[in-house]
């Protein structure tokens, strides 16, 4: 069985959970933003995340790997079902990166724990828009774990989402 069909089945024992879609099934959002991600992005979907973004409500996530081999994120509105971001997924080393960085990964990363204080899970390296961006995952004292982008360009926090579940390899 395919990712894709894995993350379709696992959603199943997902649809009673009402809090994240306002009591309607996750099934047909998570579907109408998984067709208009691989329409972005075609490729195999790798990992699913289901968020809480402030100002968008719930957000699924979406990592695919192209048949190139290149990673993307792509982020829909669960509600709408309409990509709203895309990120691709970047070697720490990549000139791309290095060349436009001025904040460290530490430094990033100690901006990200001063604001949201826990354990650093993973860290990734992203370009948006081709501005890079530094993402940590970060499992708070709660439980419950947060994503955090840092601009590593200004050092900044930007987008924060809490994470409701994740499907798939990170």
């Amino acid at each position: 069985m395919n990712m894709q069909k894995k993350l379709i089945v696992a959603l199943f024992a997902l649809a009673a959970v009402p809090a994240f879609a306002g009591g309607h099934t996750h099934q047909g959002r998570m579907e109408t933003c998984m067709r208009a991600a691989l329409a972005k992005h075609p490729g195999e979907v790798i990992s699913l995340e289901a968020e809480v973004e402030k100002g968008r409500g719930a957000i699924y996530e979406f990592d695919i790997k192209g048949a190139d081999g290149v990673e993307w994120e792509v982020e829909c509105v669960a509600k709408t079902g309409k990509v709203y971001e895309e990120e691709i997924d970047v070697d720490p080393n990549s000139a791309d990166f290095t060349s436009k960085a001025k904040v460290s990964m530490e430094d990033a990363k100690a901006t990200a724990l001063a604001k949201y204080p826990g354990e650093v899970v993973s860290t990734e390296y992203e370009l948006e828009d081709g501005n890079p961006i530094y993402e940590f995952d970060i499992k708070r004292a709660k439980g419950n774990e947060i994503e955090v982008e840092v601009d590593a360009v200004t050092g900044k926090i930007g987008e924060t989402e809490e994470e409701i579940y994740e499907i798939g390899k990170d």
